[in-house]
């Protein structure tokens, strides 16, 4: 007498995506609505599981958040943001992402450590946080724009990976109104010790700010460390340039090695 036995279920795993990646996969999406910089589609070619990275100006963690699921938990994401406002801001995204390896810096970044003034324009009573900058240096608005100022300590890029004992910093991200150059002057030595890849924004709108100049900026730097090559996102992927245009607003200075990343 045969007996049918009923087979056992199957049992399939489930996976449930973490939420580092759940962050990114929406940055990606909202990349193609114009909702965040395009740029961010490219950071998978430059940033790699383990890398150690540095979001310098973090506002909101439009970067933070995309490069937290790409270094994963074994590496490290350290992003700097003057504002008291933003720093609430990153600090409740760690949260929400569970992202312990995401480490925020209260301070601004430059080319001295101490403290400095920074400053917001305020418009029809709104203050505009995109344009918030660090004083010291910078030229005078009108004084028919109101500004809101406080004090910010600041650190530079060679001090940090000095106290931090960062092992190798692979990527920088500096979005900071023009204060650029500075940040870049402040973190020579990382620079010249690891090579990372460089996403600058770099406008003469905000440079002037400092009395600065975008390809003046652009031809000083790669003078500098000749074997980086400047690209623009091209969509999808990145497009060698030699000029900085009128209407883009990001550069990447990376070498052949870092683009040839797997």
């Amino acid at each position: 007498m045969t007996t049918d036995v009923e087979p056992a279920p199957l049992t399939v795993p489930i996976v449930v995506p973490s939420r580092p990646r759940i962050a990114h996969a929406l940055m990606m999406g909202a990349t193609r609505i114009g909702w965040a910089e395009p740029e961010l589609r490219g950071l998978a070619q430059l940033v790699k599981e383990g890398d150690e990275v540095i979001d310098i100006g973090a506002s909101h963690g439009m970067y933070t958040a995309p490069l937290a699921h790409l270094v994963g938990p074994t590496g490290r994401v350290h992003s700097f943001e003057p504002h008291p406002r933003q720093q609430r801001t990153l600090r409740r995204l760690k949260r929400a992402l569970g992202a312990r390896h995401v480490i925020i810096n209260d301070s601004a970044v430059g080319s001295a450590e101490g403290e400095f003034t920074m400053r917001l324009p305020v418009r029809f009573g709104l203050p505009i946080y995109g344009h918030a900058h660090i004083a010291d240096g910078a030229a005078d608005y009108p004084s028919s724009v109101r500004v809101h100022t406080w004090s910010t300590p600041m650190t530079t890029v060679d001090a940090w990976a000095e106290s931090n004992g960062a092992s190798r910093v692979t990527f920088i991200k500096v979005d900071v109104e023009g204060f650029e150059p500075s940040v870049i002057a402040g973190g020579h030595d990382t620079i010249d010790r690891y090579r990372p890849s460089l996403l600058l924004e770099i406008e003469d709108r905000h440079l002037t700010r400092y009395a600065g100049d975008a390809n003046h900026f652009a031809d000083e730097l790669r003078s500098t460390w000749p074997d980086y090559r400047m690209y623009t996102w091209g969509g999808t992927s990145w497009v060698p340039t030699e000029r900085v245009q009128i209407g883009t607003r990001n550069y990447l200075f990376a070498t052949d090695a870092a683009l040839a990343r797997t």
